[in-house]
């Protein structure tokens, strides 16, 4: 259960450092992040704004003021034939693990998706083991529909990837 004191937002440019911290942590600490260096201001800035002009949400949870997570979805793949697919993606920092805030934030991101109107299918891409991630999805209605085995490789191991769907209950006319 979340804290009392926890509300969920839309990300502001001012949020941008703490994402920063929590995915570079990502990157350098677990296999959530497929990535072996860490990004820059830059690069959060770059892909907020291009979240943002396509009208994908970015959003983030607060615990007693503090930025404890983010969220998000944006294309699965650059085809149009995908349009109505998103991935989906949910980190928090490590202080605030266990306390509801991941499934807060998928919460937002899938009641989003579902007013958004044209969104039919939102994709979790998850490593394989990473259980707990797995799952919040599982809790949320996606199902499992792959596991690709060996597709990554980070710490010196092959990872396998979880590939988890949940069909979003609206009408995609185009």
């Amino acid at each position: 259960m979340t804290d009392s004191t926890t509300a969920v937002r839309d990300a502001r440019t001012c949020d941008l450092p703490a994402i920063l911290e929590i995915h570079n942590r990502a990157i350098a600490e677990t296999t959530a992040i497929w990535d072996d260096e860490p990004v820059g201001l830059d690069e959060r800035i770059a892909w907020f704004r291009n979240r943002t002009e396509h009208n994908r949400p970015v959003v983030v949870a607060e615990v007693g003021g503090e930025l404890a997570g983010y969220a998000s979805y944006g294309p699965w793949r650059p085809k149009s034939g995908y349009r109505h697919t998103v991935e989906n993606s949910v980190y928090i920092a490590d202080r605030f693990q266990r306390r509801g805030i991941g499934a807060a934030l998928l919460a937002e991101l899938v009641a989003r998706a579902e007013k958004a109107g044209d969104i039919h299918a939102m994709i979790a891409a998850v490593e394989s083991s990473n259980t707990g991630s797995i799952a919040l999805h599982e809790r949320f209605g996606f199902r499992t529909v792959g596991v690709l085995p060996e597709v990554g490789r980070k710490f010196g191991r092959w990872m396998d990837l979880t590939l988890m769907q949940l069909t979003v209950e609206v009408s995609v006319t185009s």
